[in-house]
């Protein structure tokens, strides 16, 4: 009974995080609300005892909407992240088009003959599931995935014009800086 409860809990938050997404004016709270409707998804996923893959949806969306939210304070200030601003353009189609797909994937879900299960479930699901998703390919991830963070820091430290050293020198407590690029920090 109180796992059906924190079921449903899931569940409204996660359509209403995914809504909050549209509704807050701002890229910084879309985020998070983006995030959060993913958790509860994640947490979702953890009740219908699928541990690997609610697990990793949490810690790949957390990680990856904190990733956007320090890159929105990195390349565009708090302030920009966080002023007033659309997330839906063009209200009328996008409200017909969402509407559209949500009762083709409805109807597609009611329709379709679902088969019946053939043989028993693995003794260890997560672990067969994890086998299912990755296969062979568990150990090119786990060598790819520190060359790509290796290569998204290196992107950043090549496409980054100036820094905190460009406009205060040695002495990063200097004030003013000598900001020089006009309009920067030092204006």
């Amino acid at each position: 009974m109180l796992t059906e409860i924190i079921f449903w809990v899931c569940a409204v938050i996660t359509v209403a995080a995914g809504a909050a997404v549209f509704w807050v004016d701002s890229m910084a709270r879309a985020t998070y609300a983006l995030a959060i409707s993913f958790v509860a998804v994640g947490v979702a996923l953890l009740l219908l005892q699928q541990n690997y893959v609610g697990v990793v949806t949490i810690l790949m969306m957390v990680m990856e909407m904190a990733v956007m939210a320090v890159y929105m304070v990195m390349f565009m200030g708090m302030n920009p992240a966080l002023m007033p601003m659309s997330m839906v353009h063009d209200k009328r189609w996008a409200l017909a088009a969402s509407i559209g797909t949500f009762m083709s994937l409805a109807a597609g879900i009611l329709m379709a003959d679902w088969p019946s299960r053939r043989g028993t479930p693995s003794v260890d699901v997560t672990r067969a599931l994890g086998e299912e998703l990755m296969g062979p390919k568990m150990l090119a991830m786990i060598v790819i995935s520190p060359v790509m963070v290796a290569t998204m820091v290196a992107g950043i430290v090549l496409a980054v014009q100036r820094t905190r050293y460009d406009r205060f020198g040695d002495d990063l407590k200097a004030r003013p800086g000598r900001d020089p690029q006009p309009g920067g920090v030092g204006r």
